[in-house]
């Protein structure tokens, strides 16, 4: 991908949601919810602190995310449905 976030954004794929209920019930793409985890694609390289000094990000590309419901802004790129949110946005890495 030819995409790079700045300060302390992150690109986020959506991991794909079951389609069956634990009783077997398919559900359909128009009642699905959208999935609140993701896969980071790629990093900024962080915020700046008070000092101007150059703070880190916690996530990396290829953890596996939660993020709120209605965390990021949707984009398409090379084809891709991904998001792009802040850091903050995202709620936890899953282990």
């Amino acid at each position: 991908m030819k995409f790079r976030p700045l300060h302390d954004r992150v690109v986020v794929r959506r991991l794909e949601s079951e389609e069956r209920t634990a009783g077997g019930i398919i559900i359909p793409d128009t009642a699905k919810e959208k999935p609140q985890q993701g896969e980071v694609v790629a990093v900024g390289p962080g915020a700046r602190n008070e000092k101007g000094e150059l703070v880190a990000l916690d996530v990396k590309a290829g953890d596996k995310v939660l993020f709120g419901k209605w965390s990021g802004t949707e984009v398409k790129i090379d084809g891709q449905d991904l998001l792009i949110m802040k850091e903050s946005d995202v709620m936890g890495i899953i282990g």
